[in-house]
């Protein structure tokens, strides 16, 4: 991940909507189309631009990324719940786009050397995120349609549930084919969910969640990827009090993703059955004994992605 190396002397701060961006430079806060030729008419409005901070707004950031991209302009795609954890540190209880523009423009000038920089991805792995992601949409849809066929009351409405669970496992179907096909296609997909995969207990799709929820696997220190995967402990001491560390934080379908290979280990089967039983020797409860598993497959993941010598495609 890259970093800025000195203080950004004009930082902006960009509040992106569907058809509006509101932008802060520290001095002026306004309004402009969410359109390439209005963007690109007020990046060249300054003289020059150290960095850009937005936040992700489901795809409509992309135009401003591209054009910074373009222009050789620093951005920072800021994490949600980080930047609003800074507006409240504020006491700031109003919200408006101007609001949101000046305090990402604050958090800029502010935080800037922690900033990992954006980068453009590869398109195969946006397509995979892309398929992954409805795919996940998908088997939510799919267990809630399960559930109210299970609920009473509803036999009226058993065929309607039949009929869309059906829909929705073919969709599923086609989903899995697509993203089959992606990684087949891809030399550098193919080849990182090769590493995974040989893991044990780690099947193709759980392969294609993690490398499409985690892609920073293997650019990262261990305690950085166990962090970001939401499994390391936290600490919770005060003064003489040390308190029970908890695992929090981080991109939370990781750790359900990885549950079920954990469970692999805890019965015995799989590379990591003898840690497991290691941890419950040594007094470990079963379920923290299972978050060390978690934690332990997505460090070893790193470390193997990181060794290989990983092509381009």
């Amino acid at each position: 991940m890259a970093f800025l190396h000195q203080q950004p002397q004009l930082c902006l701060g960009f509040d992106i909507a569907k058809d509006t961006i509101t932008v802060c430079d520290g001095a002026t806060t306004r309004t402009i189309a969410n359109q390439r030729r209005a963007i690109r008419a007020l990046l060249k409005s300054y003289k020059h631009i150290d960095l850009v901070v937005c936040e992700p707004t489901r795809g409509h950031e992309s135009l401003l990324l591209e054009e910074c991209l373009r222009a050789g302009i620093a951005c920072h795609r800021a994490d949600t719940l980080k930047v609003k954890s800074f507006i409240r540190s504020f006491g700031t209880h109003g919200k408006s786009d101007a609001i949101d523009a000046r305090m990402l423009w604050a958090y800029g000038r502010e935080r800037w050397a922690k900033l990992s920089l954006w980068q453009a991805p590869d398109a195969d792995a946006t397509r995979l995120r892309a398929l992954v992601r409805r795919r996940q949409e998908l088997m939510a849809f799919r267990g809630a349609e399960k559930n109210r066929a299970k609920a009473p009351g509803d036999y009226d409405l058993a065929r309607s549930f039949k009929v869309v669970t059906k829909v929705l496992e073919r969709e599923i179907q086609v989903i899995d084919a697509a993203i089959r096909e992606l990684i087949a296609n891809s030399s550098t997909l193919k080849h990182r969910a090769a590493i995974c995969t040989a893991m044990d207990s780690l099947g193709p799709i759980v392969a294609a969640k993690l490398l499409a929820i985690l892609p920073e696997l293997g650019s990262m220190t261990r305690r950085k990827a166990a962090a970001l995967a939401g499994l390391a402990p936290h600490p919770n001491d005060s003064g003489q009090k040390h308190g029970y560390r908890k695992i929090r934080g981080g991109r939370p379908e990781i750790r359900s993703m990885l549950y079920m290979p954990a469970l692999h280990a805890a019965a015995g089967r799989g590379e990591f059955a003898a840690f497991y039983k290691r941890l419950r020797a040594n007094g470990k409860k079963p379920m923290v004994a299972i978050a060390a598993v978690m934690r332990k497959i997505i460090v070893t993941l790193n470390a193997r992605l990181r060794d290989a010598a990983i092509p381009q495609s």
